[in-house]
């Protein structure tokens, strides 16, 4: 038996009026998720713990079965393995997102966060500008990371966590009352819009009508996690595949293999068939039990507040990932149980996170079972199926 997890990042939404009060896992055209939903388990996951902040990091690492309450020790540190970022027991990390701020404010204060991610810079421009950032602003004991398209870290040596606010979660509000308390975290801050406004890079990008990437933005601080073996644990050879640093950590850190497809960037326009394709030569050739194939589009049209785009991502997973890796494992021969769920909602209504369950559906090529119309929201909730804890749900997975 293999087993294929397929996660697709802030998925799940809420009813929106302009699509006739379905939700974009309703309106979008899912045909792949449908059929296999008439044959297969839905239902509904908690994977966010009570009390703690709706992430992707704290929902995922409940998806591949880490309890966040064990082993959550901040987002940047699981992003700060995947690229390899050296870290001591008191150091702490930090992401360094490239924002995009309103520019017609005098004070830096004033203005106001209008993208998160700076229009999903390549990272490409943003390895340049995080080289302006260093010459800039590192001084002892603080050191910049390139990550992957906006995302990317900065490593406080003998640091202290602090709070620190998502950009994602103040989007279009004044960023004064967000700011760091940190003096220098304030200050590097502020700096680097005066660093980044007027980049050569910046300047290139509006004359192509795209959002610049004029300041850095901190937040996710953590110290150095320590996650058991998943192998061990579990007992299967497990493969991540993603374009987001963040789940790239989550393998290092808990012994999975990163597999990297060309193309995967994260954005609405990720090589999804390529995914697809490592995956079933992941299960099929290589000798992998187990694959976590982390889609990111979603979220990131959630967090845009684009309900067309959203559909799109959705439409893009069920035909050119789904539809695929079904069909392959099937023409291989090969038993398999495929777990297809967001990790958490990120309603367009809302663009962030939120902490509601999350609907999941179990398929077993082995085990037809009398399903349901149609996988999404409503349906998960009317199973009356419900996982709680969710760092749970890939036992169940497993056991079949």
């Amino acid at each position: 038996m293999k087993y294929i997890v397929i996660l697709c990042d802030g998925m799940a939404d809420e009813p929106l009026e302009e699509l006739g009060g379905r939700t974009p896992m309703e309106a979008a055209l899912t045909e792949n998720m449908d059929r296999l939903a008439a044959e297969a388990e839905v239902g509904m996951v908690c994977t966010v713990p009570e009390g703690m902040a709706p992430g992707s990091d704290t929902a995922n690492l409940s998806v591949i079965g880490y309890d966040p309450r064990k082993y959550y020790s901040g987002r940047s540190p699981l992003e700060a393995l995947s690229i390899g970022a050296e870290m001591g027991e008191k150091d702490v990390s930090f992401r360094c997102n490239l924002v995009t701020l309103s520019e017609k404010e005098e004070r830096y204060e004033d203005r106001v966060i209008l993208d998160h991610s700076s229009g999903e810079i390549s990272t490409e421009e943003a390895s340049v500008l995080i080289e302006a950032l260093r010459k800039g602003l590192e001084r002892e004991g603080y050191t910049f990371y390139v990550g992957t398209s906006y995302r990317h870290l900065l490593i406080q040596k003998d640091g202290k966590v602090t709070e620190l606010t998502p950009p994602h979660d103040i989007l279009t509000k004044r960023i004064g009352g967000y700011l760091p308390e940190d003096p220098v975290l304030r200050e590097m801050m502020v700096k680097s819009y005066n660093i980044l406004k007027d980049h050569p890079v910046n300047a290139q990008r509006r004359t192509e009508g795209k959002n610049p990437a004029n300041s850095a933005w901190f937040w996710g601080a953590g110290t150095r996690p320590a996650l058991t073996s998943f192998e061990e644990k579990n007992g299967v050879k497990g493969a991540m595949i993603s374009a987001v640093d963040l789940l790239k950590g989550i393998a290092a850190g808990s012994g999975m293999h990163n597999i990297i497809v060309e193309g995967a960037n994260g954005g609405l326009h990720t090589n999804y068939a390529g995914k697809a394709r490592a995956a079933v030569k992941a299960l099929t050739e290589d000798g992998y039990d187990f694959v976590y194939v982390h889609i990111e589009a979603p979220d990131e049209m959630g967090h845009q507040g684009n309900v067309q785009d959203k559909m799109k991502a959705i439409e893009y997973i069920d035909d050119q990932v789904i539809g695929p890796v079904t069909e392959s494992l099937r023409q291989a021969g090969t038993d398999f149980r495929m777990l297809i769920l967001p990790d958490h909602p990120t309603p367009v209504r809302v663009r962030t996170h939120t902490a509601d369950p999350a609907p999941y559906l179990l398929y077993d090529s082995t085990k037809a079972q009398e399903g349901c119309r149609m996988y999404c929201e409503k349906t998960g909730r009317e199973s009356g199926r419900m996982f709680k804890e969710g760092y749970r749900l890939i036992d169940h997975l497993l056991e079949g």
